[in-house]
């Protein structure tokens, strides 16, 4: 049935004029739709009964049959009214078709009047009940009521919706909303505006794209249950239809907006809140500023005025100065920025009058005494002090300027006089001339008479330094106390200067005379006491002169020059007393005069003390000499004995020790027998050697009495005691060493598997390489022994075996290396592979082990060895723990294991 023929049967039609209105695309013309799938009618039908529910229930009623529970008007009238919440014209209460088609057509115009085009949509179908014409006239009531009025960001009703759904389910990544038909057919687009809203209603995370079943009943059951919307769909028709209705889908959906656009609007009604709010936290932040500024402003201007109206003058120069710099600091530095932060208060306080004005909000009001014109009137204050108070500073310095010249002219010129007498009556009261020679008396002499010309010099200044203090008087300087005092304590010292001048002169001219006298008798005592001191030095050197003495004939001919020696005592003595008579004259002078007599004979150094100290040494030293020569006869006869008490046993010792080398060297290189059989002759000799210790702690004993005799050489014998001892000493350590090398023989020929033949063949090429018997090959020794032996190797492959046997880099192969590289060169196993290997057992075939298992194995103390020095173990099959034995095996092995 097409458009054209569908107007001309119904005459009472609400006209449908063409074109788009904003919410029901021409597309959705019911007309067409007469044609269209049943699918879709039966799901119109379902949804638009549901929701006409919805609504109803509200006013305690329900619909069962959409075409036919419409037919009187009655319910369609009551399901407007609950839509819109206006009432609508009073219903005909009469049964006739003509009271049902006047009610319909109430609803219609009521519908009309909200701007609705009914498109070919009679009463009288809707009487008939008209299947389609009623759920059409239901699609316009829904779109009218339930859609139009949807509107998020710029867009409105259909498109609105089909936004705020994409907006809701963006972060969804498998929900792709596109449209109101086939986007929702997987059940997910519901279950995600629902997660989204109310994400405990739903496990989101479980749901799965290709369930839609479960995905729409899911959705369908918890919206009826949780957010009171009514089942509209079926999931099988929606899942059983190629594309599923779009009304009755929009239907839905809008559902869902209008349970969750609450949520919406109460977050709209928030933020008009907070903007509120946040316009008056601005202005209360403004006002606090301002409150703030103004208080600091104020508050530094009355700090501040009552500096700039001080006019106390200072004392000094430099406070003065201080006072015009601190001021041009005020001028330069602290007034402008606060000029500044007045202009700014002015401007803060005109912006937030305007901002108040402009947000309907009352003037600002500052407290008590903060209005701008408060701040001006303080300000003029501060201006008024500034005024003046830099000419008043200049002019004061001015002052200042006058008075501080003549104080520093007094204080130069006082300075400069005190500097001078500084020190000058310490040294005018100087009693250096009390322990002066002669020669530094007449020196001082002199420099005094220059000191009182120098005095007389000064008394120019000390007048211009009272004239100055004088005159500061005069103008009253603010310092002349001290001023005064200075000046008097300079004169005082001046005429104490004089008087101490005048002391000094005499002590010195007094003393100049003493000395001269003292200086005669000083010359005589130093030209007799010269030649007698020497006599006594020489007499007590020889009397103490040490001898050598072989025979009693020389011991004799020492007693009689002492004798003659004696007899001229008694003429020195009186010597002695004259030169002591000069002595106590000058002692006699001191005393007198009071001479301080702290200087010493300027015409030598030696003094009474000395002469009598030495006088009594000789006294002393001459029975002393006696003594030592009678001594010295009984020691030379002793001294004899003992030379040859020592002599008799040394002659017969050392011959033995050398004897017994020379048989030790011959049992290790001669090789009779086996090494057992060298072993056993080894340790008779030692026990030998052993035996003969006795023999030389005798000969220690009678050399420690030689050495106290003092006795150095021995006519008797060549053996000196330390010979003996490094003989002995030496051999004791051949026969310990010699037996120790055998011993490491046995211990490597049993290692090695050696036979006795191999090691005397091996000792029988050492020793014929070892070309300067010393028991050691040198490093070409070793060289010639290995080309005979057939290596042929060059430089690196020697040094390499070299390290082998030298490890110390000594030069020198011993036989023991000798062996030990020889039988490694015949041997040929390899002891790290089989500590590895047994390892390896220990572990059960893993390449590392674990502290437990050494633990569980080994000895506690082989263990904890192992544990302390294995490395954690990197291979790729490690575990936590892992040892890693074998570089711990290669590492026993170290270098020597090539």
């Amino acid at each position: 049935m097409d458009h054209h023929h569908h107007q001309q049967q119904h005459h009472h039609h609400h006209q449908y004029d063409g074109g788009e209105n904003d919410y029901m695309p021409q597309e959705d013309d019911w007309d067409r739709d007469m044609l269209l799938d049943p699918a879709w009618e039966k799901q119109q039908r379902k949804t638009f009964t549901a929701w006409c529910n919805s609504h109803l229930r509200k006013a305690g009623t329900q619909i069962d049959n959409i075409e036919e529970d419409f037919r009187d008007g009655l319910k369609l009238m009551l399901l407007l009214e609950v839509i819109s919440g206006e009432r609508l014209a009073k219903p005909e209460r009469g049964k006739m078709r003509v009271h049902k088609i006047s009610n319909v057509n109430k609803a219609l115009d009521f519908i009309a009047s909200k701007g609705v085009k009914l498109v070919s949509i009679g009463a009288e179908e809707i009487v008939d009940g008209n299947a389609k014409m009623t759920l059409g006239m239901i699609w316009t009531i829904i779109l009218r009521f339930a859609i139009q009025d949807i509107s998020v960001e710029e867009t409105s009703a259909k498109e609105g919706l089909l936004l705020w759904c994409q907006r809701k389910t963006a972060p969804y990544k498998n929900v792709n909303i596109q449209n109101f038909h086939i986007s929702w057919k997987d059940g997910l687009g519901f279950c995600a505006l629902i997660h989204r809203h109310r994400p405990e209603l739903i496990d989101y995370g479980k749901l799965r794209k290709d369930d839609p079943m479960t995905n729409l009943n899911t959705a369908f059951d918890v919206a009826e249950k949780y957010l009171d919307i009514p089942k509209m769909l079926d999931a099988e028709d929606i899942v059983g239809t190629a594309r599923p209705d779009e009304k009755a889908i929009m239907t839905y959906v809008s559902s869902f907006y209008h349970a969750f656009s609450g949520a919406q609007k109460a977050e709209t009604a928030a933020n008009r809140i907070c903007k509120v709010l946040a316009v008056n936290q601005e202005n209360e932040q403004l006002m606090e500023d301002y409150e703030k500024l103004a208080s600091d402003l104020l508050e530094w201007i009355r700090r501040t005025i009552p500096w700039l109206e001080n006019r106390v003058p200072e004392n000094t120069m430099q406070a003065m100065q201080q006072k015009l710099e601190d001021f041009r600091d005020y001028r330069r530095l602290h007034k402008p920025p606060k000029v500044q932060e007045k202009c700014q208060l002015e401007i803060n306080f005109n912006t937030l009058q305007t901002k108040l004005r402009l947000s309907n909000r009352p003037a600002f009001m500052p407290s008590e005494g903060k209005m701008v014109s408060d701040i001006s009137n303080a300000w003029g204050g501060l201006e008024g002090a500034e005024k003046g108070y830099e000419e008043w500073l200049l002019n004061e310095i001015r002052r200042l300027e006058r008075l501080d010249h003549l104080a520093e002219k007094f204080r130069q010129k006082a300075a400069i006089h005190e500097a001078w007498t500084d020190g000058k009556e310490e040294m005018l009261q100087d009693k250096d001339f009390e322990t002066a020679t002669l020669s530094e008396i007449k020196a001082l002499l002199k420099k005094h008479e220059a000191f009182e010309s120098d005095l007389a010099a000064h008394q120019d200044r000390v007048e211009q330094i009272a004239a100055i203090a004088q005159e500061l008087n005069e103008l009253e300087y603010y310092d002349s106390p001290s001023v005064n005092a200075r000046c008097q304590r300079i004169c005082d010292q001046w005429d104490s200067l004089g008087v101490l001048t005048q002391k000094r002169s005499e002590a010195l001219q007094r003393t100049e005379k003493l000395l001269e006298t003292i200086d005669q008798l000083y010359l005589e005592f130093a030209k007799r006491a010269a030649p007698f001191n020497n006599w006594m030095e020489g007499a007590m050197e020889d009397l103490q002169d040490t001898f050598i003495v072989h025979t009693i004939e020389e011991i004799q001919g020492l007693s009689t020059a002492h004798e003659q020696f004696k007899a001229t005592l008694p003429e020195a003595d009186k010597e002695r007393q004259a030169i002591l008579g000069i002595h106590n004259e000058i002692a006699k002078i001191v005393q007198t005069y009071h001479v301080n007599m702290a200087g010493t004979n300027p015409y030598t150094t030696i003094n009474p003390q000395e002469i009598n100290a030495k006088w009594d040494k000789v006294r002393q030293l001459v029975p002393q000499r006696d003594q030592a020569l009678v001594e010295e006869h009984a020691r030379q006869q002793n001294n004899e004995r003992l030379r040859r008490q020592f002599a008799n046993q040394a002659n017969v010792i050392g011959p033995w020790i050398q004897t017994k080398m020379e048989e030790i060297g011959r049992i290790s290189i001669e090789m009779h027998g086996t090494l057992e059989d060298q072993l056993t002759h080894l340790r008779q000799y030692e026990k030998s050697i052993v035996n003969y210790k006795p023999k030389i702690d005798q000969l220690e004993g009678d050399h420690q009495l030689i050495q106290e005799a003092l006795i150095f050489d021995n006519k008797h014998t060549n053996y000196t005691m330390e010979h003996i001892r490094v003989g002995w000493e030496q051999l004791l350590t051949t026969i310990a060493r010699t037996i120790n090398e055998i011993e490491n023989q046995i211990l490597t020929r049993d290692a090695k598997g050696i036979s006795q033949d191999q090691m005397n063949e091996f000792r029988a090429s050492f020793n014929h390489f070892d070309r300067k018997r010393t028991g050691m090959m040198d490093a070409e020794d070793f060289r010639a022994c290995l080309i005979s032996m057939g290596y042929n190797m060059g430089e690196a492959e020697f040094s390499r075996i070299m390290s082998i046997v030298d490890p110390n880099r000594l030069g020198l192969i011993t036989f023991q290396a000798f062996i030990d590289f020889m039988s490694r060169e015949t041997a040929d196993t390899d002891t790290a592979d089989q500590v590895v290997a047994s390892f390896k057992v220990l572990a059960g075939d893993k390449n590392y082990i674990l502290a437990d298992e050494l633990r569980r194995e080994l000895p506690p103390d082989q263990a904890e060895y192992c544990i302390a020095r294995m490395t954690p173990y990197s291979g790729p099959d490690t575990v936590p723990g892992a040892l890693d034995y074998m570089s711990f095996s290669t590492a026993l092995y170290g270098e020597s294991d090539l």
